[in-house]
């Protein structure tokens, strides 16, 4: 068996990007590893997982720093503010990567704050380059760029076929938050 760390990029229009990289986490805390999600755009809203993740510790550790989804109706958060608090993101990302405390880190919705003009691509495609060779990297959210896909060992992109809200259903507690 390999122990040479996985890219894994969770991308594309559909649900379950971060499930999936939940998944991958209650997986390995079954194996003893040491995980830690940093969230870049879900922070200051309410997710199950904020709870259910301390169930996990000291093996999972979540990082929720983002503001909450950007340019939504109900954004109030400066545009300039989210790209501060995505600045420190990337800084924290960097720091929980190169510990070495860690067997998995998840950078969840980074491929959206990427796409939001948050985080620049340069920025990430460095951070994946310097990860430590036996560290497995998950990042999520739509809008991947082709340069990460590149370097990315697993991309797996979720489509669409039919959606809930599309007969007025909202989000659901414990399956979409």
């Amino acid at each position: 068996m390999s122990e040479d760390g996985l890219t894994i990029v969770y991308t594309g229009k559909g649900k379950g990007k971060t499930t999936a990289a939940l998944g991958i986490a209650l997986r390995a805390v079954g194996y003893g590893k040491k995980i830690c999600m940093i969230q870049f755009i879900k922070g200051s809203w309410h997710y199950g997982e904020m709870h259910s993740s301390k169930r996990l510790e000291p093996e999972f550790e979540i990082i929720a720093i983002g503001r909450g989804f950007v340019g939504i109706i109900d954004d109030t958060t400066p545009k300039e503010e989210h790209k501060n608090i995505a600045k420190e993101a990337i800084k924290i990302s960097i720091e929980k990567i190169q510990s070495g405390k860690y067997d998995i880190v998840i950078l969840d919705e980074i491929n959206y704050a990427i796409n939001l003009d948050l985080v620049k691509v340069e920025d990430v495609l460095n951070l994946i380059k310097s990860k430590p060779p036996g560290l497995d990297l998950v990042l999520t959210g739509n809008y991947a760029k082709d340069e990460i896909i590149e370097l990315a060992d697993l991309v797996t992109e979720m489509k669409e076929v039919k959606h809930p809200f599309q007969r007025g259903i909202k989000a659901k507690k414990g399956i979409d938050f």
